[in-house]
């Protein structure tokens, strides 16, 4: 006799038909050498590994045995398989408070800069391996606030609007090393004008009480082939050991690993409530944002925006990017563990999925965020994961998505499993950012 987890994953791989109607098929493509596959009907059928089957097969029947047995399964499972085993804290970190007060936007702000220090032997040394964290605290505050944690591809003083941030560093692809993370100069006379970042968007996360932290992965790890020894993962190689071995961490994992040292200085300051940070990011760093939150479970919530393959979509599904284009050599497999590249042709004996890591991060607050147009990254994908994940949230007394219907974009769902589709393309767009704060005050702020 199935039970009610294995009948709704049944019902939930049986849903693709329903994607049509908000998701259109498209021409199929070719990334890499390798087809892609915009055509739901074309997704394949898959089973899903059970989140709540023991590896003994024994089922789960309480929030006792998934924490006490399954969950840590489950989180062996996907770092061996997936992101890779990543050291704990550092013992001889420590954090320099280099701003401690400064007022900022208009007044709106206190503005904190920290170097965290990663190692006792390298502080001080500026080509030493080290983390710029950005904080900003509403200047109002009667007490600590939650805090919103951003994850960055771009250093702290391009991240922000505020010209009173220090320059940081950014890795060069030709030189692999890092180098000052200088704003561009402005185009030559006659050239057409670049398109600009407009900044995080600070002063509206401090109007709802929030406070905002930043910080830029490039102070981790590089984000290109080869360079899987560089970064701080380079700190913890053995003697005469070249690169991570097969079910050590890769860039994503490393880069999540920082989230967790600033963490650590967040527990710290006065003005911040460190049992209510969320962690955020976007594409990859939305990838990170559900390991991270997976991996360090005082992270009080998460909002992963378009983190696709290698993400919160299906890796099972043959939809958009796979597994196999994640893993090709020219591409990301620096950012997994090397095991991951294994089950590139053979996805259906990987022993995770999607499923798996968003269940994880129950019975906290996540909200899976993404666009209707981008196809490569699966929101259907997404949503299936999500809707998969739920009896986990269900059995821990949370509610998942209660539904198994495909919301259109603009239509939210923010239970303590969240889903989000606005109507456009791969990333963030000014609008999502006010469902991020409708999420975050509706389980961060009582």
């Amino acid at each position: 006799m199935p039970t009610p987890s294995t009948r709704l994953l049944t019902f939930a791989i049986t849903l693709c038909a329903m994607a049509a109607a908000q998701i259109p098929d498209a021409p199929d493509g070719v990334v890499a050498g390798i087809p892609v596959n915009y055509t739901e009907a074309k997704a394949g059928t898959y089973t899903l590994p059970d989140a709540l089957k023991r590896n003994d097969g024994n089922a789960v029947k309480d929030a006792k045995s998934w924490t006490k047995t399954r969950r840590p399964e489950v989180m062996r499972l996907m770092e061996e398989n997936w992101f890779g085993h990543a050291p704990g804290r550092p013992k001889g970190m420590s954090f320099e408070v280099t701003d401690a007060g400064t007022p900022a936007y208009g007044g709106k702000a206190v503005r904190r800069q920290v170097t965290i220090w990663l190692t006792k032997e390298q502080k001080g040394d500026s080509k030493g391996p080290r983390m710029d964290l950005l904080l900003y605290l509403p200047a109002n505050a009667k007490g600590r606030v939650p805090v919103f944690l951003n994850m960055s591809f771009f250093a702290n003083n391009l991240a922000v609007t505020d010209t009173g941030v220090k320059v940081g560093r950014r890795w060069d692809r030709n030189s692999k090393t890092q180098v000052a993370a200088e704003p561009l100069p402005p185009p030559a006379a006659g050239a057409p004008a670049r398109p600009r970042f407009p900044g995080f968007p600070v002063e509206q996360f401090l109007d709802a009480g929030i406070g905002v932290a930043t910080f830029n992965k490039d102070d981790l790890a590089p984000d290109f082939p080869g360079t899987e020894a560089m970064g701080v993962k380079g700190l913890y190689l053995k003697p005469g050991q070249a690169k991570p071995g097969d079910g050590e961490w890769g860039a994503i994992a490393a880069w999540a690993w920082g989230a967790s040292r600033a963490l650590d200085y967040l527990e710290t300051d006065k003005g911040v409530d460190g049992k209510r940070v969320a962690i955020h990011g976007v594409s990859r760093l939305g990838k990170t944002a559900l390991w991270a939150g997976a991996a360090d479970e005082r992270f009080a919530a998460v909002v992963a925006s378009c983190s696709g393959e290698g993400g919160a979509a299906i890796a099972r599904r043959n939809y958009g990017e796979t597994l196999a284009h994640m893993a090709e050599a020219t591409r990301f497999p620096y950012q997994f563990a090397p095991n991951y590249a294994k089950f590139a042709g053979k996805v259906n004996e990987w022993p995770v999925d999607a499923n798996l890591l968003v269940a994880a991060i129950a019975p906290r607050p996540l909200l899976l965020q993404t666009g209707s147009t981008d196809k490569w990254s699966d929101p259907y994908g997404e949503f299936l994961a999500a809707v998969a994940a739920g009896p986990v949230y269900e059995l821990l007394g949370k509610r998942g998505l209660g539904t198994t219907k495909f919301p259109a974009a603009g239509e939210p769902i923010l239970n303590d499993l969240a889903y989000y589709m606005h109507d456009g393309g791969h990333g963030t767009v000014p609008a999502d950012y006010g469902i991020y704060i409708r999420f975050l005050r509706q389980h961060l702020i009582p």
